[in-house]
């Protein structure tokens, strides 16, 4: 008599297996994140004679070779992955469906050499639907293959034949292992078939560039550890209705995260935005009250960015809405606007919004935030000349923020006249010329400077 196959409960955000079912997951505290899982081939389990006879080594003896780059040709991609792709490096990228992750890898195909093989590995287009894609785009590469496979016995077969230097996997949620006994796109599938892909990388030097969906909270679907499992983790960004899409990196072994790529979605797929403040700036109304723009700095660019706020006068409960700052951080800006700052903006709604879908997690943004709200409030233009650049804390004053001779070179070249920042730090910036600097202590003073004229 056949043994019972025994029935495991894997945790959708660690990965944690447990052989009973809770409603909470006992090592990350997550709720109902549990999900059946009929263990086939368990990962790393047929390697396990191997690592018997692995030998520990000495650092001082290891030899780790130079990092080998090459440019993908699309210079914001490069920018996030911090100069270019690494050889037998693994990246993850995810995104919301039709965002334009295929339409960057198929790009990225059309300009890398024309020395470089690379194999594109379909599972969600046929064959005939990626090359009227490629024909849209304008990629016509020589050494460009195209599989169009589920099975990633079959695909790991094409690699090693093959032998590219450029693996695209176009999604992993439809591989799957014959040795896994679930469905494509469960846990067990989409993480064993990734372990299977990172030994191939890094087996044969092959970069891979795997594609990810994402769920309903945002996140790749999947176990969290096929986050931790791969040496990338990009994250395609934008609204459809838009034509701006941002990249980021949430992870990246050789390089920094705080870097971003900014494109814009063409008739003839996606353009790199080398200068991004000039064009989220763009269409800024003259006049208009409760507009003031902030610098920011994402990775080693300061970004000019325009913050909108809407403020007015209600009968009912408050309603504070922000896009593109923290929920949390907009009420306590508004909070101390009216406690330390003098305007009873407590009895209105109050709508918060950074244009081009920016997502601001910087503190130097404060002052710009709640200068906008009180432009609105107090219906009086700040000029379109005027920028702000400060930290607000909770008894109103104005902290100093990094890199403030970066921001204010950034905001002198696009044309700005005028700039808010924090008054103990006056005497030691480097202030280019034609900028006037308005020092101010608190957020009371800072109004006063710029609305009260």
């Amino acid at each position: 008599m056949a043994a019972k196959q025994k029935t495991i409960y894997c945790c959708t955000e660690c990965g944690n297996e447990t052989s009973n079912w809770a409603g909470k997951c006992p090592a990350c505290g997550a709720w109902n994140t549990l999900q059946e899982v009929k263990p086939g081939v368990l990962p790393g389990r047929e390697a396990s004679h191997r690592a018997k006879r692995a030998k520990a080594r000495l650092l001082t003896e290891l030899d780790a070779g130079a990092e080998i780059r090459f440019s993908t040709g699309i210079s914001e991609l490069d920018r996030v992955l911090g100069g270019g792709a690494v050889v037998g490096s693994l990246v993850l990228v995810g995104g919301a469906p039709g965002i334009g992750k295929s339409t960057l890898l198929l790009q990225m195909c059309g300009e890398l050499d024309d020395e470089s093989k690379i194999l594109y590995v379909t599972g969600e287009e046929s064959e005939r639907q990626l090359k009227l894609r490629a024909q849209r785009l304008g990629i016509a590469k020589p050494l460009v293959y195209v599989l169009a496979e589920t099975d990633l016995a079959a695909v790991i077969a094409a690699a090693e034949e093959l032998e590219p230097s450029v693996l695209i996997i176009d999604s992993i949620q439809t591989m799957s292992d014959v040795d896994v006994s679930s469905a494509p796109g469960s846990i067990s599938q989409v993480r064993e078939c990734t372990m299977k892909l990172m030994r191939l990388t890094k087996e044969r030097g092959i970069t891979a560039f795997v594609i990810g969906h994402i769920n309903k909270e945002g996140s790749i679907a999947g176990p969290k550890v096929l986050e931790h499992m791969v040496d990338c983790v990009l994250y395609f960004e934008g609204e459809r209705s838009t034509s701006f899409r941002i990249l980021r990196a949430a992870k990246n072994r050789f390089g920094s995260t705080n870097e971003i790529g900014v494109f814009e979605m063409a008739e003839k797929g996606l353009v790199c935005v080398d200068n991004p403040s000039e064009l989220l700036l763009s269409g800024r109304p003259e006049n208009a009250p409760g507009t003031c723009v902030a610098c920011v700095i994402e990775g080693s660019r300061p970004i000019l960015a325009e913050i909108q706020a809407l403020v007015s006068a209600t009968n009912y409960n408050a309603a504070r809405r922000s896009n593109g700052i923290d929920y949390n951080r907009a009420a306590m800006l508004l909070a101390v606007l009216e406690k330390r700052g003098g305007l009873a903006v407590s009895g209105c709604d109050a709508y918060i919004n950074v244009i081009g879908g920016l997502m601001l997690d910087e503190p130097a943004a404060d002052l710009a935030t709640v200068l906008a709200i009180a432009s609105s409030f107090l219906d009086r233009p700040l000029g379109l000349d005027l920028a702000a650049i400060g930290e607000v804390g909770l008894s109103g004053e104005i902290r100093s923020v990094s890199m403030l001779n970066q921001r204010l070179a950034e905001i002198a070249r696009l044309g700005f006249r005028r700039c808010v920042i924090p008054f103990h730090v006056r005497d030691e910036l480097r202030v280019p010329q034609g900028l006037e600097m308005i020092p101010v202590k608190n957020v009371g003073e800072a109004v006063a400077a710029v609305l009260h004229r």
